[in-house]
């Protein structure tokens, strides 16, 4: 399966209320939205017809995020909350508007692609899906810093295992899309600081120069599912269900994580 036939498929599964796009480019993978969108590329060419309420951010995505309410296009950003545990919510009291579904594919080089994995994780909840595109390189020449070839996902593979590292709370699949694979983050906690406190501490490790160590398993994609089994997988009714009833980490994650273990053991 192609990465955009899974990335519609994704949509449809998700049943994501709105969307979130870094790295635009000529718009394929935008033009499969059809809910409340925001895309992000300092150089975007859209030469697709787009059919969602989207709203085009010509910047970088750290400038994107440094924004006063970066999500303001999403219903505002923020919307009311209509009651309280003890009452009704007072006039002008406001909930943080949630990422349902992001898709990273921005600049390929991994210290990029971990900062915005963690600029949308703060906007991001436990049922949130993150996917990130190209984590899969097909040869070392392909995942150099320095781009020389045709096809280039560059190092951001190397976020795979940094997540594994540094947050192990998460649940990480990687997929076997074409051509260059592509990686499921679930169980987002935007209150987490692990990555933000040891930012410098993973780049000084992780940023090595060219030619990149890249793992056997990586290139010979020992660890990923085929697509199919993850959009088939019996998980998402109740994710999606738990998502829209609004229910917390503590009833929803566990059972989440469980489903994704019996995923990753049957691959």
């Amino acid at each position: 399966m192609k990465r955009h036939e899974f990335l519609r498929e994704l949509h449809k599964v998700s049943a994501n209320r709105n969307y979130l796009e870094i790295g635009v480019n000529d718009g394929r993978s935008l033009k499969l939205s059809r809910v409340p969108s925001i895309a992000v590329d300092p150089a975007f060419k859209v030469v697709t017809e787009i059919r969602c309420d989207v709203h085009l951010v010509k910047a970088t995505s750290d400038d994107f995020f440094a924004r006063d309410n970066p999500l303001a296009h999403l219903r505002g950003g923020r919307h009311p909350l209509r009651n309280l545990r003890r009452g009704r919510a007072p006039f002008g009291y406001w909930r943080r508007t949630t990422l349902d579904l992001s898709f990273i594919d921005g600049m390929h080089l991994f210290e990029y692609a971990l900062r915005d994995f963690m600029n949308v994780e703060k906007h991001a909840d436990w049922s949130s899906v993150i996917v990130f595109d190209d984590m899969l390189p097909r040869s070392v020449d392909e995942a150099a810093r320095d781009r020389h070839t045709t096809a280039w996902t560059g190092d951001v593979y190397k976020v795979t295992e940094i997540l594994g590292r540094y947050r192990p709370d998460l649940v990480t699949v990687l997929v076997d899309t074409q051509p260059t694979g592509q990686l499921v983050v679930f169980g987002a906690d935007p209150r987490n600081r692990v990555l933000h406190d040891k930012y410098d501490e993973i780049i000084a490790e992780y940023e090595v120069p060219d030619p990149q160590k890249v793992p056997e398993a990586v290139l010979e994609r020992v660890r990923a599912v085929k697509p199919e089994a993850l959009l088939e997988a019996d998980f998402w009714r109740p994710l999606v269900r738990a998502r829209n009833r609004g229910l917390r980490r503590s009833r929803g994650w566990e059972p989440l994580r469980s489903a994704l273990a019996r995923l990753a053991v049957s691959r």
